[in-house]
């Protein structure tokens, strides 16, 4: 699980996931993902996808620096069209194993994570390398503005939702791609 297919095909358009993720012992959360892929062409189809997000990753390929200078456009318009609520986000650098091919450090990722109130994490779908740890610290960042109350049930707004299974949170997330990125 998490590993990246060789004959993965890049998304295109929208891919939906939806998975569980048990963040303490009793609390699971439900997890809505959609995979916007970060292309220009599907922009208008993406940004009716924000409107009931609670979190979303923001990722960009460490060996393609163009990628990473779309992070704070992403950012912005993901910000734009979930308004009046809140989002969280985590930075994501994708490709931790081409490190040899690297064109973004890690530290302007970690500035700019910072400087936009996020946290940073690299990644590699090739060999699971924080994958699932980045799910578990986005999940568990919003599960904890959420018990907060900082991030609230409310009618007409699917980005949280309490189940009907016990200890069950439903949030969605956006999830926000470079180009031509596959990560299965």
């Amino acid at each position: 699980p998490g590993l990246r297919s060789p004959a993965c095909d890049p998304t295109v358009g929208v891919d939906f996931f939806s998975r569980l993720l048990e963040i303490e012992p009793g609390k699971r959360i439900k997890l809505q993902l959609w995979d916007t892929a970060g292309q220009e062409r599907f922009r208008s189809i993406t940004r009716s996808y924000y409107r009931n997000s609670v979190g979303g990753f923001l990722v960009f390929d460490i060996t393609n620096r163009r990628s990473f200078e779309h992070v704070k456009d992403w950012l912005e318009e993901a910000k734009m069209h979930v308004q009046p609520f809140r989002i969280v986000f985590l930075l994501v650098g994708h490709k931790c194993d081409l490190a040899s091919q690297r064109q973004v450090t890690r530290e302007e990722a970690e500035n700019l994570s910072a400087n936009c109130g996020m946290k940073y994490i690299e990644t590699s779908a090739k060999d699971a390398t924080n994958v699932e740890e980045s799910f578990t610290i986005l999940t568990r960042d919003i599960y904890e503005l959420i018990k907060r109350g900082e991030i609230c049930i409310q009618d007409g707004w699917e980005g949280v939702k309490s189940g009907f299974v016990p200890n069950t949170v439903h949030s969605s997330e956006e999830a926000v791609k470079p180009r031509k990125e596959c990560f299965c």
